[in-house]
């Protein structure tokens, strides 16, 4: 547990200011079949209404996908991806102030979206699967997020194995890093995710909180979006019980929990389902942290 390296991002009319304070990340799921919440958001009315609703709770960052990306998940087109984010974006971009971040791994939609109002791109296979996505951001000057992922979404959690766990994402994040300055993202635009629940076991995902201060060799902001996945569910279901919804009070709990491990090891930024709660854990987190 110590400080966390500040780090200023600067585009557009957005400014974030990384370090001394947490910065939240709200979720939300334009999809039928997110694992977090079941299709909830998914009428263009529920999605604006939610992102607006975070926005006012004190998410710095509204988080808008519109293809789940859960365990075994199949991928849906570019066009029914950009039906389902661009009216929400094109909403809440005109009535929220904070930023908006498109989750998508495809290039035109993130055009779209960012067109729509949209002005981060949240990248799951941090620039692997459409070779066009680092140009939407190098020739807006966007920030990009970079996420570990393991094989793709319908593969990742078939037996995951890792020879160094900590070495090897570090690594394949040291890599998408160079990948984007090649391709004309500015460092200092780059925040890196190591994809907690993207091709891990529990014993993986629990390690990686843990030792979230290894990635600071990587000199870049580093985000965490561990809210309620499986492994906090696993962990916290009786022997017997079948699989635990998402939406329990305990699953929040516990999903609060990493969010104050996470914070205390060194995440920059959360990426959570509930902003309320996650406030009032990290103003706790963060004056701990910042008390001298």
């Amino acid at each position: 547990m110590g400080r966390r390296k500040p780090y200023q991002l600067s585009w557009a009319t957005h400014r974030l200011e990384l370090g001394r304070h947490t910065c939240i990340m709200g979720v939300v799921n334009v999809t039928p079949d997110s694992f977090s919440d079941g299709g909830k958001f998914y009428r263009r009315d529920a999605a604006v209404a939610r992102g607006e609703k975070m926005a006012a709770e004190g998410a710095g960052i509204i988080d808008v996908g519109g293809e789940s990306t859960r365990p075994f998940s199949q991928p849906v087109s570019v066009e029914e991806e950009i039906h389902r984010v661009v009216p929400v974006i094109e909403k809440l971009a005109r009535r929220i102030s904070v930023p908006i971040s498109i989750d998508t791994t495809k290039a035109e939609v993130a055009r779209r979206a960012v067109e729509a109002g949209a002005s981060i791109l949240n990248d799951v296979s941090a620039l692997r699967f459409d070779p066009d996505l680092a140009a939407v951001a190098a020739q807006h000057d966007l920030p990009v997020i970079l996420m570990h992922m393991l094989k793709d979404p319908g593969s990742m959690q078939v037996r995951p194995h890792y020879d160094d766990l900590l070495g090897e994402i570090s690594q394949f994040l040291a890599e998408a890093i160079n990948r984007a300055q090649a391709q004309g993202i500015s460092r200092s635009k780059i925040i890196v995710d190591p994809g907690i629940g993207f091709g891990k076991t529990v014993t993986h995902n629990l390690l990686l909180i843990k030792h979230i201060q290894a990635f600071d060799v990587l000199d870049v902001p580093l985000l965490i979006g561990a809210s309620r996945k499986a492994f906090i569910r696993k962990i916290l279901k009786a022997e017997q019980q079948e699989d635990l919804p998402t939406d329990l009070p305990i699953v929040e709990t516990g999903s609060q929990a990493v969010v104050a491990a996470a914070v205390l090891n060194g995440a920059h930024i959360v990426r959570v389902h509930e902003v309320a709660n996650t406030l009032a854990t990290i103003k706790i987190i963060d004056a701990m942290l910042n008390a001298r």
